[in-house]
């Protein structure tokens, strides 16, 4: 997993609305990636609407926001038509940038184990690096927390 300092794993990603998003191609400006485990459930629709909310301030910052799951572009495309969502959702359906960021982890629920994405989120420099690192985040109030960062390391 990438830590602080670290250059951020780069990926090509098909994205909602049918395109793709590679990261090293938005250098020199700055990246929150964001992994969160599935579209349309409670705690990923509130973390995807509030960065939404806050697109002009990141955008104001020099910084793209991009969440990432293992859905397909097609669940991708329902969850920003139902939510109006406005940040870029990359489709990880193979696993590989999960794995790269390691954000694939063993989960417990109701005593069961399971393999799931850890929500997690990344803010990326524009040389590449990895400036700061959110494990384990609750939704509520996050995107406010990651903007906080990203303006302060401006």
């Amino acid at each position: 997993m990438p830590d602080i300092g670290d250059m951020a794993p780069d990926f090509t990603l098909p994205r909602d609305g049918g395109e793709t998003v590679t990261l090293s191609n938005l250098r020199p400006g700055r990246v929150v990636v964001y992994f969160y485990p599935k579209d349309d459930t409670s705690g990923c629709t509130i973390e995807a609407k509030d960065f939404t909310a806050m697109t002009a301030e990141f955008a104001a910052a020099g910084v793209t926001v991009i969440g990432i799951s293992k859905d397909s572009v097609k669940s991708h495309d329902k969850f920003v038509a139902k939510h109006g969502l406005g940040v870029i959702l990359g489709a990880d359906e193979d696993g590989k940038t999960v794995e790269d960021y390691g954000v694939w982890v063993e989960k417990q629920m109701y005593g069961k184990t399971y393999m799931g994405i850890e929500r997690a989120t990344f803010l990326i420099g524009g040389d590449g690096r990895v400036q700061q690192v959110w494990r384990k985040v609750k939704a509520k109030g996050h995107a406010e927390e990651v903007l906080a960062a990203a303006t302060a390391k401006a």
